[in-house]
């Protein structure tokens, strides 16, 4: 058993590479061999999204408050909340975040894949978010 005390690990900051505007991050958990899930809590403040990216075994997001966003490549603009589960599969391009004006929270798990979990790609544009 391994037991992760709330506040036992500290919160970090979205990195530009992988966000447009303000994201923090707190890890939930990281399980190593021979399991390869990990999930994170991630909240997005009015106007921040990830870029566009690909999972290699697929993503799940759980909204718990907030608005928010999401759209794959090629796909509709979908509006997302608190209690709403979204799955992405393998391989499939898209983006997440909050939406203009409202902040956005979502857990987000992932499988890793030869010890990767994401392929990040382009930004999204102020273009195609605000559509």
């Amino acid at each position: 058993m391994d037991i992760k005390r709330s506040g036992s690990r500290p919160s970090g900051k979205g990195p530009e590479a992988w966000f447009t505007g303000a994201v923090r991050v707190d890890p939930l958990f990281q399980v190593g061999d021979p399991a390869r899930i990990n999930g994170g809590h991630v909240t997005f403040e009015p106007g921040a999204r990830t870029m566009w990216h690909t999972h290699p075994l697929g993503q799940t997001l759980i909204v718990t408050s907030g608005l928010g966003w999401v759209q794959s490549a090629g796909g509709p603009f979908e509006e997302i909340r608190p209690g709403d589960v979204v799955w992405f599969p393998p391989g499939e391009k898209h983006w997440h975040g909050a939406t203009t004006t409202t902040a956005m929270t979502h857990i987000a798990i992932t499988e890793s894949r030869d010890g990767k979990n994401v392929d990040w790609l382009e930004k999204v544009s102020d273009e195609q978010y605000r559509k």
